[in-house]
C-alpha cells in the first residue's frame, strides 16, 4: 500500500469510528473502534469488558451488533463514495456462533465483487432501492468465533 492509500485509509477509518459514535450511540458504549475502512474491507474491535456476559464471554448481541456494524459501515463507506444520498437499513441477519469468545473481539466484512456492487448501484438509482447481502466474521484469538450473515436495503433520498 502506497504513502497516499495509507494515509486516505486512515482518514476513512476516522471518519467512520466518528460517524458510528456519532449517529449510534451503542457503539460507544460498546468500546467499538474502527482498525481500518476500505471499499473492500471493514475491521471494527471491541473489548470484553463492556460486553461481558454472565459466563465471562462476549455477550450474542453484541457479537451481531458489532458484525452489523462492519456490514453497514462497509456499504455506508461505498455509498458514501459513490455520492448517493441514501438510507442504510438491515433487512435482515442471522448469526452462527462458533464458539466461546473469551476476550476482546474484532468483526470483519469483506466485500469485492464488482458485479454484484455494479446491479446494486444501478438497481438504486433506477428503482430507488436496492438490496445488497454480505458477510461478516467475529475474530478471537486469531480464531473464526462467529460467522453472520445480512441482507442491507438502500433506499434513495435524504
Amino acid at each position: 500500500m502506497q504513502a497516499d492509500e495509507r494515509s486516505g485509509a486512515a482518514h476513512a477509518a476516522a471518519a467512520l469510528e466518528r460517524y458510528l459514535h456519532e449517529e449510534i450511540p451503542l457503539s460507544v458504549a460498546m468500546g467499538v473502534r474502527v482498525r481500518s475502512a476500505t471499499r473492500q474491507r471493514v475491521e471494527l474491535e471491541a473489548p470484553l469488558g463492556p460486553n461481558i456476559n454472565h459466563h465471562e464471554t462476549v455477550f450474542g448481541g453484541s457479537a451481531i451488533a458489532i458484525a452489523t456494524l462492519a456490514a453497514w459501515g462497509l456499504l455506508h463507506l461505498r455509498l458514501d463514495r459513490e455520492r448517493s444520498l441514501s438510507r442504510l437499513v438491515i433487512q435482515r441477519s442471522s448469526m452462527q456462533y462458533l464458539k466461546p469468545i473469551p476476550g476482546d473481539f474484532t468483526a470483519v466484512c469483506e466485500f469485492d465483487d464488482t458485479t454484484a456492487w455494479s446491479r446494486f448501484v444501478k438497481t438504486l438509482e433506477r428503482h430507488g432501492r436496492a438490496r445488497l447481502g454480505l458477510q461478516a466474521c467475529i475474530v478471537q484469538a486469531a480464531r473464526q468465533s462467529a460467522l453472520f450473515d445480512g441482507d442491507f436495503v438502500a433506499l434513495r433520498g435524504p
